[in-house]
């Protein structure tokens, strides 16, 4: 593999910095996302149990004792119960805002490689042809033994830049499940929130 990679030349460089650096935001992304990750729904029903006695400061200290997007969410709406349901309601979209840039942290970063890693392969290809077509000309004979061997290491940087590519490419698509999974939760569990305060706020 190392000799693979000498033999490419100089786009090998950036191609594997593009599959170094998404692999780290890979790895960071992963570990964030899975910290996210809590069980909605006995979470909900213990924030449910305690707004249910009117202890909206139990319900706070669950959720500022509980990690992930949802917990803060609801932390946010029930801060400001008191105010009435159009401030729960800003407070969570507010909130609900903040927490989607940080579930989508990184991920730009991770499509601008998985679209510039195959470019970068293609140009080092296009390259690399540009000097086997030279090889022929100052050789002045189409033999293939001439130009074989400069073809195959301008097809490395394709081969490579692709590869770094799909790699990349697993790693977003599973983030974005991930992150859609989580935003659904984030919905689905603050629409109940605010149901239930309006429900009490209207006795």
């Amino acid at each position: 593999m190392v000799e693979l990679f000498v033999r490419g030349g100089l786009f090998m460089w950036p191609i594997l910095f593009c599959l170094v650096v998404g692999v780290a935001i890979s790895i960071e992304r992963f570990i964030s996302l899975t910290r996210a990750g809590v069980n909605t729904r006995q979470f909900l029903n213990d924030i449910m149990a305690a707004l249910g006695k009117g202890d909206t400061k139990k319900a706070l200290d669950i959720c500022q004792n509980t990690k992930g997007p949802v917990a803060s969410v609801f932390h946010a709406g029930l801060s400001r119960a008191g105010r009435g349901i159009e401030h729960v309601e800003k407070a969570i979209a507010n909130a609900g805002t903040i927490e989607m840039a940080f579930l989508e942290k990184g991920m730009i970063w991770l499509s601008t490689f998985i679209t510039i890693a195959p470019m970068l392969g293609f140009t080092g290809t296009v390259a690399g042809m540009i000097g086997a077509f030279d090889d022929i000309k100052n050789a002045n004979d189409i033999s293939p033994s001439i130009v074989a061997d400069g073809i195959s290491v301008a097809l490395l940087t394709t081969l490579f830049g692709l590869v770094t590519a799909i790699i990349l490419q697993l790693f977003h698509n599973y983030f974005i499940s991930r992150i859609d999974a989580l935003v659904i939760d984030m919905e689905e569990s603050s629409v109940e929130l605010v149901d239930h305060l309006a429900e009490v706020e209207n006795k």
